[in-house]
């Protein structure tokens, strides 16, 4: 394609799948590429594949600004700036007023499900980034990206070595979706060459109850696990106790409530219909991840 595509936290979990993505694909020359970081020495790799590579710190508005010169469409991976309130949102915004004066096509942004209705702390954080991208009349796509199946690894080690984890999730569901599942939707998408603006939210095929999950991953591992249910109060309490940091506390709880609250009890056919693939399991990703769980 000629479009030139360009990805920030390109160093990131999220970032270096969407750009393996990209280059798996066949569809864009290395050299059509653009992977963006604060730190540009960790993308050497993909410079070695022909990947154009710059930096971007999105405290600075210059380099952001001179990052995306040039480039077509580009997405915005958001930041994990939570430690101060109303920080990661300036950045969001810094990203965005320099792809306008970038000239950019096409903004493509991961944000979160439901972040209108949604208990989570920094759900403002995607709803203003969300908002800001719109008013740019840029044409945009909005990848609201699901709970992963990778954030199990925070609670379940743990919960395996003691048999118990806690949770104030009660009888909420979701549905979730692999890591490498919502980058290659990210990828279809900047590979699209769509200009049509679009929501996506991007899950995985089937809701489970924390009850469910452990029971799957009992079945998986042969170890016992068993769910406690315990309020929001409770299971702050826990975190504290165990050394969590205060500004991570409420963060963490809200996970769990936001669950039980329905917010992020939704099944949808975006990832599918952006990549042509099935999503991942959770059977089948918890049966890959044997080693991390039981460590």
């Amino acid at each position: 394609m000629s479009e030139t595509l360009l990805v920030t936290g390109a160093a990131g979990q999220l970032g270096k799948l969407v750009l393996d993505a990209l280059l798996a694909s066949g569809k864009v020359k290395p050299a059509g590429i653009i992977a963006a970081s604060r730190d540009s020495t960790k993308l050497a790799a993909y410079a070695a594949k022909g990947v154009q590579t710059r930096a971007a710190d999105f405290d600075d508005p210059a380099s952001l600004e001179k990052a995306f010169a040039g480039a077509d469409r580009i997405l915005i991976i958001s930041t994990d700036a939570l430690g101060q309130p109303g920080k990661r949102l300036q950045q969001h915004l810094n990203a965005v007023a320099a792809a306008r004066k970038a000239g950019v096509r096409h903004i493509l942004y991961t944000s979160m499900p439901n972040p209108e209705t949604s208990v989570i702390p920094f759900a403002p954080d995607h709803l203003g980034t969300e908002n800001a991208i719109k008013a740019t009349g840029i044409p945009y796509t909005i990848l609201r990206n699901g709970w992963y199946m990778e954030n199990l690894f925070m609670a379940l080690p743990h919960a395996l070595e003691t048999g118990q984890w806690f949770s104030s999730a009660g009888a909420g569901r979701l549905a979730h979706i692999a890591r490498s599942d919502a980058a290659e939707a990210a990828a279809a998408a900047l590979l699209s060459g769509s200009t049509e603006s679009r929501t996506y939210t991007l899950t995985g095929a089937e809701l489970r109850s924390t009850d469910e999950i452990a029971a799957l991953v009992a079945s998986t591992t042969g170890k016992k696990l068993d769910v406690v249910h315990i309020s929001d109060e409770a299971l702050a309490g826990g975190l504290k106790g165990a050394g969590l940091p205060d500004f991570l506390i409420p963060i963490v709880v809200s996970f769990d409530s936001n669950t039980r609250e329905g917010h992020i009890g939704m099944v949808t056919s975006d990832m599918p219909a952006l990549t042509g693939k099935t999503p991942i399991s959770l059977p089948a990703f918890l049966e890959a991840s044997k080693a991390t769980l039981v460590q």
